[in-house]
């Protein structure tokens, strides 16, 4: 496991958050915290119990829709970047599943949940293998996703992109966890700039997470999607990722 160069965990003091947020560490580990009413249970990243855990073991394998997207099929581990980490959710997925996954992140704050979610999945006996083929980088792929690929010494066969889809107001209390984390994201307005970006640099596809409905990111046409029930991926196919 590699980790951002320089470790946002350890400087966490220093990171500027909206009012009412703080970041605490407890016996679980590091996490954002604000009014419970209005934004829920601290959030932390876990990779060891709750939702990642069953995921891990009964999430459907390669037989999951992102993992299709993402090209894991029989003989095919693409390596691949998760350049809108996020929570890291997806990127676990797809390391769980035996990619080398690089993950970045441009939220201070969210990078250091991540940082301090996988120090604790690389202690643990039954995500240590999975933590250790996941890197993260802090920064902005927008801006800079070819200098944060080279600064980690990666070879993107596959970016994924998961940008924040701007919300309506009929959805915007649907959850309190993406209130929280829209409260430090933001909405994705450079999200263009991201897959133009994502296309230089990727050597075989990009594979894009969208709602089911919602319009493709302005820029080329993607060559293929896969739907599901409630989001799709839209591929966008330099060359086949088959041997």
């Amino acid at each position: 496991m590699s980790l951002v160069a320089n470790n946002v965990e350890s400087d966490v003091e220093s990171i500027v958050l909206p009012d009412g947020l703080r970041l605490v560490r407890d016996e679980e580990g590091l996490a954002l915290a604000g009014d419970e009413k209005r934004y829920g249970k601290p959030l932390r990243v876990d990779f060891v119990a709750g939702k990642a855990a069953h995921r891990r073991r009964f999430g459907g394998g390669r037989g999951q829709l992102i993992a299709k997207a993402c090209g894991l099929t029989k003989g095919v581990t693409p390596s691949i970047v998760d350049a809108t980490a996020g929570l890291g959710r997806d990127a676990f997925v797809l390391a769980s599943l035996g990619a080398q996954v690089l993950l970045i992140e441009r939220v201070a704050a969210i990078a250091a949940l991540l940082e301090d979610g996988l120090k604790r999945a690389s202690r643990h006996n039954e995500t240590a293998d999975i933590a250790a083929r996941m890197t993260l980088r802090h920064g902005d792929g927008a801006q800079a996703l070819e200098a944060l690929v080279a600064s980690a010494d990666f070879m993107p066969q596959v970016i994924h992109l998961d940008p924040m889809f701007p919300h309506r107001e009929k959805s915007a209390l649907v959850k309190k966890e993406m209130r929280l984390f829209r409260e430090l994201a933001g909405d994705d307005n450079d999200a263009p700039r991201l897959l133009e970006a994502a296309l230089n640099v990727a050597t075989h596809r990009v594979v894009v997470k969208r709602p089911r409905k919602a319009p493709p990111i302005a820029g080329p046409a993607p060559q293929h999607t896969l739907e599901g029930k409630t989001s799709r991926y839209d591929l966008y196919v330099h060359r086949s990722l088959a041997r």
